[in-house]
């Protein structure tokens, strides 16, 4: 199934680095932000986790340490919590403001920075334009949407865009028919670790 998740990110991946070029201008990505790696719950399927340990298994052994404290430190503070489901916590493997398996990284943390369709169709922006960063050039934090007027003042030539890449669609499309690929189940990212 590893060889088929493969295939299946080689083709995400140059769909996404096509959303990521037209929306260049409303998105602020850099290296050293990591509000996305700093307070979600991570999804991930089986086969997402089992693809992650396979760069886990290339990392060096001081960065597996930090990765483990990580895990106990999180796990620590979930037993912790009262309500399980809103528990969310910093990605184990975001080390330093990187994330040392980033080439293993799983498919909401690959969507991660782009607008894209829930599961209502209402569209979702990043958490990060309460901070100023992506689409926050054309999002009305009164209203909660893309602002067409806030788009005409900034004179751009390509609008905002949101993208059918919400998990469940990434999870369920043709591409994962045709590849026969079974994900297995879905997991929090802590979970696959208690």
């Amino acid at each position: 199934m590893i060889e088929k998740y493969k295939m299946y990110l080689k083709a995400l991946d140059k769909r996404f680095e096509k959303y990521f070029e037209a929306q260049k201008n409303y998105i602020f990505c850099k290296e050293g932000c990591s509000l996305c790696c700093e307070d979600s719950q991570y999804p991930y399927t089986e086969v997402e986790y089992r693809y992650l340990m396979l760069g886990v298994e290339q990392l060096e052994r001081n960065i597996w340490d930090t990765i483990a404290e990580n895990i106990e430190r999180i796990k620590a503070e979930k037993s912790k919590c009262t309500d399980n489901a809103e528990f969310e916590y910093v990605c184990p493997f975001l080390i330093n403001k990187k994330c040392c398996v980033y080439e293993h990284r799983g498919l909401i943390c690959r969507r991660f920075g782009l607008a894209y369709f829930a599961e209502n169709n209402r569209v979702k922006v990043p958490y990060c334009v309460h901070h100023g960063l992506n689409y926050s050039n054309v999002y009305d934090t009164k209203t909660k949407m893309l602002s067409q007027e806030m788009f005409d003042a900034t004179g751009f030539e390509v609008e905002p865009l949101a993208y059918n890449v919400s998990l469940k669609s990434l999870l369920k499309n043709e591409a994962v028919d045709y590849l026969e690929l079974d994900f297995g189940e879905t997991r929090m990212l802590i979970d696959w670790f208690i």
